[in-house]
């Protein structure tokens, strides 16, 4: 299925007269207040997030995976999928694939398929945290981190493989997480699988090309529950930082410790020029994997405050690459990354609202107060008409989730697919 112009200019019809007005009273306000409206609906336009191969089924746990009817059973479908979501927000203009669940048989017709929806390839993700079909050695005990040097030199050659897969694709970066850790004290030697670790990303990073990035994303835990080799940020960018200079720390909004200030995090990680990749998600207790923006949009929007400033003040750090990291097992797993490409385009448009040189000089006044009202005053802005004219700027849907719906994109799937297609992945 596809959706074409037409369509969506129909849709879009019901409610293009309410937006106008909308539009124009909060360009009147934003413009009084010295804001460049076209310049910020630009940036949103421009800003593309990608959306992982694995996020389009329906979501699994460690208990079990309710089926959502119509998945894409195939890496074209896939595609497909993510060029549906693209044509409604405009704003999925990439997609990240997970080898080995998404190796290409004809790279060419993959890569027609792509650009015919307008869709680059993000980074590319390796699996080391199963083992897979026919494999020589089991990742039980860990992969670039085992003491088998076996089993580290198959986890480092996966990689090295999913580099050239990426290549072929177009890609510029490969993301590493690993699950490598324990489950009980005095299972693991500790500073053995940090330095074998160290050794097995460097083995990894002396392959890339040059004009790629490895991304190193951490977790404090699951699946294992008593240590995980890459447990925070630290660990991350003191590994990136052995790696040499193409490579960066991932931040993943779901894997922090509760109540962890990841704004600073992004912060420390821009100044010094190593945040590589971002992973949205919200979550209420750990790495829950839900909507963005459903449970914690604030701190959402402070992040953003962080990431914007980054990309604004410093040079030094490359521009990030954007993906959603979420998968949640009820929702239809399209509606669900369309909520949350809104979330974070509404995040990152009260982020633009901020008057950061009112707020440095209250913070230089030590007026603190003050700072609080700033980020306030844009954070309590209806920004969704912005949201709403950078999408038709571009042709996409007033609403993609009303559009979504009444266009039947999901019956139709499943009429297309049937009622038991499965996607490949967790």
């Amino acid at each position: 299925m596809r959706i074409d112009k037409n369509q969506l200019g129909d849709t879009n019809k019901k409610g293009i007269t309410e937006h106008n007005q909308h539009y124009d009273f909060l360009g009147y306000t934003l413009t009084k207040k010295g804001k460049d409206v076209n310049a910020i609906v630009k940036k949103l336009q421009d800003f593309q997030v990608a959306i992982p191969s694995w996020a389009l089924g329906a979501g699994g746990t460690r208990f079990g995976r309710f089926g959502f009817q119509g998945e894409p059973s195939s890496l074209e479908l896939k595609i497909d999928d993510v060029g549906l979501i693209h044509s409604l927000t405009q704003t999925a203009g990439a997609i990240s694939l997970h080898i080995p669940w998404d190796v290409p048989t004809d790279y060419n017709a993959i890569k027609d398929l792509a650009n015919s929806h307008d869709i680059l390839f993000d980074a590319v993700n390796s699996n080391t945290f199963q083992d897979q079909k026919n494999s020589k050695e089991s990742y039980k005990f860990g992969s670039l981190s085992n003491t088998s040097k076996s089993a580290r030199e198959q986890a480092v050659t996966h990689n090295i493989e999913v580099v050239k897969i990426g290549e072929k694709l177009g890609s510029k970066s490969l993301t590493v997480w690993l699950a490598d850790g324990s489950n009980f004290p005095g299972q693991t030697n500790f500073q053995s699988a940090l330095q074998n670790t160290e050794d097995s990303l460097k083995n990894i990073y002396k392959t890339l090309p040059e004009d790629w990035k490895m991304f190193i994303e951490y977790k404090p835990y699951e699946p294992n529950f008593y240590s995980t080799v890459i447990q925070d940020w630290g660990t991350s960018f003191m590994l990136a930082n052995a790696c040499g200079e193409k490579a960066y720390t991932l931040v993943d909004l779901g894997h922090h410790l509760p109540n962890t200030n990841i704004e600073q995090i992004v912060s420390t990680l821009m100044l010094k020029g190593k945040l590589g990749g971002f992973h949205f998600n919200d979550s209420k207790y750990g790495d829950d994997d839900l909507t963005v923006g459903s449970v914690k949009p604030y701190a959402l929007f402070l992040i953003f405050n962080a990431l914007v400033y980054g990309m604004e003040n410093n040079p030094q750090n490359p521009y990030p690459a954007w993906m959603i990291d979420a998968s949640h097992n009820i929702k239809d797993p399209l509606e669900d990354l369309i909520q949350s490409l809104e979330a974070i385009q509404e995040a990152h448009a009260k982020a633009l609202l901020v008057d950061q040189k009112l707020l440095l000089k209250a913070q230089l006044n030590h007026d603190v107060v003050k700072c609080q009202e700033i980020l306030q005053d844009a954070y309590r802005t209806d920004v969704r008409p912005l949201l709403q004219k950078a999408r038709l700027n571009r042709g996409g849907a007033l609403s993609p989730i009303d559009a979504y719906r009444s266009l039947k994109v999901r019956e139709n799937l499943i009429k297309e697919r049937g009622a038991n297609s499965v996607a490949s992945g967790l």
